[in-house]
Formats: structure tokens, sequence, C-alpha cells
């Protein structure tokens, strides 16, 4: 079986949860199913450079841009489709995905955050990507979606059965050799911690993720305790969160590093004594996973898609309310323990070879599909 893969969205390293998803999903799948032929359709930017969308697949460059909007749209809806029709199955694996094409269709809807949360987008791109998803996954053979949440969420807004959708959670890798950097450079910052406890928080700074409402609760712990709040993700170097913490007089005891790397990424693990997410919606959750595969407590919000992930192995907290929000990370703190081993426990039900072997089932489930229509 030819296995297409569309990454016309990857921008490497700016695109977040899923590139991790993408990335992993491809490394799982040549070990899992060797006997798949993988073809990896990426756009200019991606094609420009070299990573792991080559590894063990055919690499097909598209010409699309996965920075322009009108050129990305273009590359799923027209280009796309000629350039894969050799494919028996072509798998979007980022919520978008092209209309039409003689092959099967899988596409991977992470969440419908627009709709969820409509105030975080603006009404264009909001209405723009209605369209794009929900055209893509009503023409889909099969949907894919990474938590009974997000399953729950296709079937009430999109109308899709769960005769057509099915949910593969997302994995955790841990790597070999965990770092022992503790107080070092991170990223070309120093994090300077002093002694104090670490903090850390790992999302892009979007209106979902809420990353204000961690620096007002950082803000309540006492002084004299306070630990360093440690934010990595794209954007967070860029937009206002600084202002936000020196007009709460907590400045000295924030780093805004950005978008980091893998190896930062895990660095930044090991120095944490906690991992925090305040955020007000999520499809999965895969920094809360990653810190428990490594033994770092967790404080997230308690929302249900969260409870599926961490389960029993989590501080839990309003991310609504910056008091909850403190106390979350003081509770954490305070008892690390039982929630380092929780959380490893929890984590060794979650892996990629796992989601790619799932995967793998779901195509040859909607190549079956496709086949039948042909014969009708």
């Amino acid at each position: 079986m030819i296995v297409g893969l569309d990454l016309l969205f990857l921008v490497p390293g700016q695109t977040g949860g899923r590139e991790t998803y993408a990335r992993e999903l491809v490394r799982g799948l040549v070990v899992e199913r060797p006997d798949l032929a993988l073809v990896c359709f990426v756009n200019r930017e991606t094609a420009a450079g070299e990573g792991w969308w080559g590894e063990g697949a055919l690499v097909v460059p598209v010409a699309s841009s996965g920075v322009d909007r009108a050129s990305w749209a273009i590359g799923e809806l027209v280009k796309l489709p000629r350039r894969a029709g050799r494919v028996d199955v072509l798998h979007s694996v980022a919520n978008f995905g092209p209309f039409g094409g003689d092959f099967a269709r899988v596409l991977t809807v992470h969440d419908l955050l627009w709709r969820r949360l409509p105030d975080t987008l603006g009404r264009p791109l909001r209405l723009g990507t209605d369209a794009m998803v929900a055209g893509a996954a009503r023409r889909a053979d099969r949907v894919i979606t990474v938590s009974r949440a997000s399953a729950a969420d296709l079937e009430v807004e999109l109308g899709l059965g769960q005769g057509r959708v099915q949910v593969v959670p997302n994995g955790v890798t841990v790597p070999a050799a965990l770092s022992n950097v503790n107080d070092g450079w991170v990223g070309g910052v120093q994090l300077e911690a002093g002694g104090r406890a670490v903090v850390l928080s790992v999302a892009s700074d979007l209106p979902h993720k809420n990353l204000g409402a961690l620096v007002g609760g950082l803000a309540l712990l006492d002084g004299d305790s306070r630990p360093l709040l440690v934010l990595a993700g794209h954007g967070t170097d860029t937009g206002d969160l600084l202002g936000r913490a020196v007009a709460l007089g907590v400045a000295d005891s924030v780093r805004l590093l950005g978008a980091v790397g893998a190896d930062e990424l895990e660095a930044l693990y090991a120095a944490a004594d906690v991992v925090v997410t305040a955020t007000r919606f999520e499809g999965f959750g895969l920094p809360v996973l990653e810190a428990m595969a490594r033994g770092v407590p967790v404080a997230c919000s308690d929302l249900p898609v969260l409870r599926e992930v961490a389960g029993d192995a989590a501080v839990w907290l309003d991310p609504a309310d910056p008091s909850s929000i403190a106390a979350a990370i003081r509770r954490a703190l305070r008892d690390p323990e039982p929630l380092r081993e929780a959380g490893r426990a929890q984590a060794a039900r979650f892996s990629w070879r796992a989601a790619a072997r799932a995967t793998a089932d779901v195509y040859e489930r909607a190549v079956e599909v496709k086949r039948g229509e042909r014969q009708r």
C-alpha cells in the first residue's frame, strides 16, 4: 500500500503539537509497518531543508507555502490532489485536507477550537477554518481524532457518527538518557533560578493557552518562596507577557524563552520541578503527557480531555481563577513524589508505536471503503 502524508501545513519549528504528531507518526509507521510505502508531500519551506520527514519516506515537494495562507489553501485543494494521484490513501495529519481525489482520504482532526472557543480567532479566519476543516472531514473516508473529548465534539459539531471517527490517542517518547541540566543555559538564556523551584509551561502564546493567567497565579505566590516561571513556546518572548509580568511586579521571576528546540526542551523538563498548564481548551495535551513520562509533577486545567490524558496523576486547577492556579502550583511543589510515580504509570499507557499501528488499521479500512465505492 502506498500511503501519502499531507505535510503542507508544516513550517519546521513553528507548528507545535501538530509537528510532533506528524513526526512521531512517520517514525512509528516506519518501524511498525515497514510494508507501507510512505510518501511525504511537503511545501517549499520544508523541501528547502532536511529533517525527519525524509526518514524512511519518499519526499515529494508541492508548489505551495506553509506561511502564505492563500498559497497553502490552493496547495491543499488543487495542487495536492494532482500530485498524490498514485497513492492508495492520503492522510492529512493536521485538520486540513483536500476535498477530492481518486484515492482513499483519511483526515486527523485534532480539535474544533474555532467552534468551541470562537473568541480565540477573528471572524475571517474562523469562517475560513470552518469551511476547510468541515469540508475535508465530511468528505473523508475516515476521520481520526486524538481523544474521546474531541470525538464527541466531532459528532455534535460536524455530525460525524462513530462509524466514521476513530479515536487514536497520541503517544509519548522519552529519550534514552534524560538531561541532568538544572540551572544552566537553555536556548541561549540562563535560567538563573538561584535555588528556587522551577515551574515550566510548554505552550505557544495563543489566546486559549491562557498564559497571562499563569503569570497572574505566580503573582499570588509568596514572594519569599515564589518559584521561577519559565514559559517556552512560539511567541512567548514577543507578545504581552513581559508587560503583564512587569505590571504584576514578578518580572524577575519569569523567563520568556520563545520557541525552543528538542534538546532545549529536554533540558527544561529536566530542570522543572512542576509543569503547569492553565489552558482553556485542548484537543489532547501533549506537554502534560510528556512531563508525566519524565517524572515531572503536573498541575493542569480541570478539563475532560486532560482528565482523559492525566487520569489521577495531576493536580487540578480552574483556568479562570488565578488563586486556583497558585494553589495548584503550591500543592504540586509541596508533595511531588506521589505525582511523579502516578504520572509515570499513567504515561506508560500511551505509545507512538501503538498510535502508528492503529493509524495503519484506519488506512486499510479507508481503502476498503473507497474500493467499495468504486465497485458500486
